[in-house]
């Protein structure tokens, strides 16, 4: 299927790894222009060999000044900006709500909801000029469903959903489309830290508590990151074009988090 994206202008947020590297391969598979940041230099160094065709920027998404100089070497590179993949985001901690570090609580906050914002303020004016915009935020089924013993990461992702539904009836009237993607269980370094957070919090095996996560989903199966990267090219795509406001969810269909 052609997706019709032959050099749209990307900039995914935490790209050089994970969900975001994949889903800047998939952009650039259909002839996008990809720009990623993350805060890991060495595995954005490691892209200029593997993937060249990517330019990137070392940027903490909570730190606006960070993320100001970040826009500015991405809009040099891309020449423009036409769709906005807020990625970025940490797992934070892991306790009861009354155990959680107030720090902790912040950091997450800052980067996994603030941080979408630092971006999109910024990216507004340049999607305004173009003729295909989007915005896809990250979120998670964590802001669907709660997620005991996340209370950070939940609230964050929450408020991703909120953001998105408030910014897509603020753009929308200017042709630009704002979604949410809730991923359930990803495949992953994360979801397997997650995993052993919980066990341990909870006294059990990684097994049982894979177990107990699993049992929630009526597909009984991780998403892949290549899944979550094929939707977020198709909502960018001129055939997502009326697709705007929603809390996509690509989950196997998960009905609550344990």
């Amino acid at each position: 299927m052609d997706m019709q994206i032959e050099g749209l202008r990307v900039l995914v947020t935490a790209g050089a790894a994970g969900i975001g590297l994949e889903i800047a391969r998939a952009f650039i598979r259909e002839g996008a222009k990809v720009h990623v940041c993350d805060i890991d230099r060495a595995a954005l160094e490691a892209l200029s060999k593997t993937d060249p065709q990517i330019t990137w920027s070392v940027c903490d998404v909570a730190d606006r000044a960070q993320v100001a100089v970040m826009f500015d070497e991405a809009l040099k590179a891309l020449g423009g900006l036409d769709c906005l993949v807020n990625n970025a985001g940490i797992a934070g901690p892991t306790g009861r709500v009354e155990e959680i570090n107030p720090e902790d609580w912040d950091r997450c906050i800052a980067v996994d909801l603030t941080g979408q914002f630092n971006c999109v303020r910024l990216a507004v004016p340049h999607l305004k000029k173009s003729k295909n915009p989007s915005i896809m935020n990250l979120s998670s089924q964590a802001g669907k469903h709660g997620f005991p013993l996340r209370s950070p990461y939940a609230a964050a992702k929450w408020g991703v959903i909120g953001f998105t539904k408030t910014i897509a009836q603020e753009l929308g009237p200017f042709g630009i489309r704002a979604n949410a993607l809730l991923p359930g269980l990803v495949a992953g370094d994360r979801i397997r830290r997650v995993i052993e957070a919980k066990a341990q919090q909870r006294g059990v095996s990684f097994k049982e508590q894979e177990e107990h996560m699993m049992q929630y989903t009526s597909l009984k199966e991780y998403v892949t990151p290549q899944q979550l990267a094929d939707m977020v090219v198709f909502v960018a795509s001129p055939r997502g074009r009326t697709i705007s406001g929603q809390a996509i969810s690509v989950c196997g269909d998960t009905n609550m988090l344990g």
